[in-house]
């Protein structure tokens, strides 16, 4: 987003406070790919950009590494951790050269003691960050396409632009007849738009170079009926502090998607986008991605309690939702397979319906040694829906999560045959056989990971729509109860959604804590929880009142929505910064310690 008019007000005082004479006051430059910090570091400096680009990267214990966003020229890093006296909570380094002016923690102190206002400057920004979902820097602005094949991207490229022009921001494509501008003018283009784009067609070697040295994130753009061929760039620490390129493989209107894999393996890339060239809903998609508008869906486990997602899809749907990215666990993994392979709302409940509700998926009960059914239902079930169809080669980017009980640890499915991911995602211990792969015992997502918005948040920068069924009421003590004689349940057909003992297993093996839960309910932009309180998790045949409890809470939260939800992360942009008043600052403590850096 372009910089803010309080923001160049800080953006002054800071230069003043750094430029003082006697100030104390450092300069150095990163290189592309050199770290300022980690995560863990003593917080003993401010620092200030002045001229490239900063990434900032958080990966907590237990959860998915983050790509936070981007600091730019003129923006102060470190701040937080610095007025706070705690340590650094992030990793920050330069995804091009930068050049940096440091300050320690000292001389800061006595300079703000001096000069008030910038303390007050700070804590505006601080606060601001805070509300935006405690965001440490801008989000990504400047993208690189770089073309894998011979006929020109730039028409693709400017369909993108125009589809950004048409969600709300400002955009500007460079070309290789910028190639020997000076680094001031790229900065000048940067600062004045929302968005900017390079591109480079692929003869155009030493510009795609140059392209992949100044850009937030690098999309390599390639056909999908080509041959795989590499990358025409050099390795990069820049490139790999962004953790890889993007790929994008194109193909006319009408065809299948198939290769996916063997492009993934030959360029690298860390993430992959489907799109028919000239569709203009595709082409859109990606704009959204860029812009962070694209909105990612989430579905947690919950047996038949998740047909509720149907309910929910089909309200946020109705308003006009794209879904952009989508991922669950144990049941919502599946529910999401099929927005993934772009099914319609009526396709969608009619599959589900079939498989679940007709069909009696925990009808073929076992001798219980290794689980409570064979499990065969199940797989005839996932082959006749999902067939040989690769998660790579779905139109709509996806995952599901199952949880490894050899590594003790959840897996993440993105490249792997459908059905297989979700046999795995689905194989709740004790009620279905559990996937042996690659040396490990798979089992239900849930089990580790029932609702993994962290998952999402961890690949998708957009906003995040979560349905929760995992925590609705438990076990109704009612649901144990088997009429006697026994022969009575038998042929009331009821024992073909499984004995009693199912639902123990079901929802024992999917508690989760409540701090977990807050972690990953905190992941979503926007949280739909259907009551669900009338549907028992086994209850196969709840079909239709647990959609009718999706729907409704789904419109309930949807009403309390104020815009569309596919702008809900960029409104930050708008945020007034608080008035703050500052109160004589004492001396400061002494410094923990200090880091030895270059340039002092």
């Amino acid at each position: 987003m372009k910089r803010r008019r309080s923001d160049s007000r800080l953006e002054a005082d800071l230069y003043r406070l750094f430029e003082a004479p006697g100030s104390g006051a450092s300069w150095f430059t990163l290189t592309g790919g050199e770290t300022l910090f980690r995560a863990g570091d003593p917080a003993d400096t401010l620092f200030l950009v002045r001229s490239g680009r900063l990434g900032v990267f958080r990966g907590e214990d237990g959860k998915e590494p983050e790509f936070v966003g981007v600091v730019t020229s003129g923006q102060p890093v470190g701040e937080m951790s610095l007025v706070a006296g705690t340590a650094h909570t992030a990793t920050v380094a330069a995804l091009r050269d930068t050049e940096i002016l440091a300050l320690p923690r000292d001389a800061f102190f006595e300079a703000a003691r001096k000069s008030p206002d910038i303390l007050a400057e700070l804590a505006r920004l601080m606060i601001l960050r805070t509300r935006e979902r405690g965001r440490e820097a801008n989000e990504p602005s400047v993208f690189g396409f770089v073309a894998l094949r011979e006929a020109p991207i730039r028409p693709f490229v400017e369909r993108v632009a125009e589809a950004i022009l048409g969600l709300g921001f400002t955009v500007q494509i460079i070309d290789q007849s910028a190639l020997r501008s000076a680094a001031e003018w790229f900065g000048r283009v940067e600062d004045a738009h929302d968005f900017v784009l390079y591109v480079a067609e692929r003869e155009e070697t030493a510009w795609a170079a140059l392209c992949a040295r100044q850009v937030d994130q690098l999309f390599l753009v390639a056909d999908m009926g080509m041959s795989p061929v590499e990358s025409p760039l050099p390795d990069s620490p820049a490139l790999e502090i962004q953790r890889g390129c993007r790929l994008i493989l194109l193909r006319p209107p009408g065809s299948s998607i198939t290769g996916t894999t063997a492009w993934i393996s030959r360029v690298g890339a860390l993430r992959w986008l489907h799109a028919r060239e000239g569709d203009q809903a595709d082409e859109t998609r990606i704009a959204r991605l860029i812009t962070g508008t694209a909105v990612g869906l989430v579905l947690s486990g919950g047996g038949a309690r998740a047909y509720a997602h149907l309910g929910a899809i089909r309200a946020l749907r109705q308003v006009g939702t794209p879904f952009d990215f989508v991922g669950g666990s144990s049941m919502g993994a599946v529910m999401a397979a099929g927005l993934a392979l772009e099914w319609s709302q009526g396709e969608l409940e009619n599959r589900i319906h079939s498989a679940f509700v007709e069909a009696s998926p925990l009808g073929d009960i076992a001798f219980p040694i290794i689980s409570m059914t064979r499990g065969d239902k199940v797989d005839e079930l996932l082959e006749a829906n999902f067939g040989e169809v690769l998660i790579s080669d779905l139109p709509l980017p996806y995952f599901c999560v199952s949880a490894d009980i050899t590594l003790n640890t959840y897996r993440v499915h993105e490249v792997d045959k459908l059905g297989e991911a979700l046999r795995a995602s689905i194989s709740l211990p004790g009620v279905l056989p559990p996937v042996v792969k690659d040396g490990s015992v798979l089992v239900d997502g849930a089990v580790l990971k029932s609702f993994p918005s962290d998952v999402m948040r961890a690949r998708h920068r957009g906003p995040i729509v979560g349905v929760d069924v995992s925590r609705a009421r438990g076990i109704d003590p009612k649901s144990l109860d088997i009429p006697q004689p026994w022969w009575r349940w038998i042929l009331s057909g009821a024992w073909r959604q499984g004995p009693p003992i199912v639902s123990i297993l079901m929802r024992s093996a999917t508690i989760s804590t409540a701090a977990e839960l807050a972690a990953t309910r905190a992941a979503t932009d926007v949280l739909i929880l259907p009551r669900l309180d009338g549907v028992e998790i086994r209850d196969w045949k709840a079909f239709e009142p647990a959609i009718a409890a999706g729907e409704e809470a789904a419109f309930e939260v949807i009403a309390s929505l104020n815009g569309s939800i596919t702008h809900l992360r960029t409104r930050g942009a708008e945020t007034q910064l608080p008035e703050i008043e500052v109160e004589p600052i004492p001396p400061a403590p002494e410094p923990t310690g200090r880091r030895r850096r270059k340039g002092w």
